[in-house]
């Protein structure tokens, strides 16, 4: 959903005008949509079975298949190495991040509209000529940093709290 989101706004103005402005853009999605759903239905249903019975296999034996199919594909798509450690290294990275408890999906969006994001700061540095105030100097900028900085803080305050209770529990 997040690489949609960042293809819509790249190519068109995402909002409720979308309708009227790129109609064959809407209709072709809710078509495409439509006839996807009616293919899932005619592939799956008559695989069923084949797929209860996958739900049998043990976990030790699905996992390697899954990670070697997924590194042929890898090869096969650049015939690069590189393409291959890059994924395990983002393997690696994502099994951390689940021991850790993060959520991916705002690291995916993050990685979709950061570029874009980057880009809108640098033009305000620019208009600014280099002047962080900018972000600030209006109330409206500096109520939408504030709630940001808030929701922050407010998303780090139980890790914090659980962390100080595990210090400073006795034995």
């Amino acid at each position: 959903m997040a690489l949609m989101l960042g293809a819509m706004v790249i190519h068109i103005q995402p909002g409720p005008q979308v309708v009227t402005r790129n109609p064959d853009l809407f209709w072709g999605l809710i078509v495409s949509m439509w006839i996807g759903n009616l293919f899932l239905i005619i592939l799956n249903l008559p695989m069923i079975g084949i797929w209860v019975r996958l739900l049998r296999i043990p976990y030790s034996m699905l996992f390697p298949a899954i990670l070697v199919f997924c590194c042929i594909g890898v090869y096969s798509a650049s015939y690069s190495l590189l393409d291959v450690y890059m994924v395990a290294g983002c393997g690696v990275v994502g099994y951390v991040l689940a021991k850790l408890d993060s959520e991916p999906a705002p690291l995916l969006l993050g990685f979709v509209l950061g570029p874009m994001i980057e880009e809108y700061f640098r033009r305000a540095l620019v208009l600014s000529n280099g002047d962080f105030t900018i972000f600030v100097s209006r109330p409206l900028s500096a109520f939408l940093l504030a709630i940001a900085a808030g929701m922050i803080v407010f998303a780090a305050l139980p890790h914090l709290r659980d962390a100080r209770l595990e210090a400073f529990a006795e034995d």
